[in-house]
């Protein structure tokens, strides 16, 4: 196995988006797919919390589970692909789906989350479109 491999580039060249935040949500790395996704820059990115993207609906649940994962180290999500509204930049609501994982420092402390998002809004769009028309088609007014 190459050793060599550079994970900075890994990080940068990856179509998904790799948001890492401390275990106060401040986050503290923003990829370049994350800034395509919802519209912010590194710098801007780095120089917030999570609720730069959680949408004011969702951000005392977000909130109050992020707490709790930072004080037991463990997520309720495991591997599960997560399915939700996010915030863009420009205002609108987007849909994600990412997976989190747990980050620990070397007490096994945890010191805050991964999360490896992608854009969904246009798949999750044409699903719904699909959905009502086969409803249409089932139920068909006279």
């Amino acid at each position: 196995m190459n050793t060599n491999i550079d994970l900075h580039q890994l990080v940068g060249c990856i179509g998904d988006a790799i948001v890492v935040a401390d275990a106060d949500e401040k986050i503290v790395l923003w990829n370049p797919a994350a800034t395509r996704i919802f519209g912010y820059s590194e710098a801007e990115a780095l120089a917030s919390t999570l609720d730069l993207i959680v949408p004011d609906r969702q951000r005392q649940k977000h909130n109050e589970g992020y707490s709790k994962s930072m004080e037991t180290g463990t997520t309720r999500y495991g591997a599960s692909l997560l399915k939700v509204p996010a915030k863009h930049k420009d205002g609108s609501t987007i849909s994600i789906a990412f997976t989190v994982g747990m980050l620990f420092d070397e007490n096994h402390k945890a010191n805050g989350v991964v999360a490896v998002i992608r854009d969904e809004t246009e798949r999750f769009s044409q699903e719904r479109a699909l959905k009502k028309r086969l409803a249409e088609l089932e139920n068909p007014q006279s």
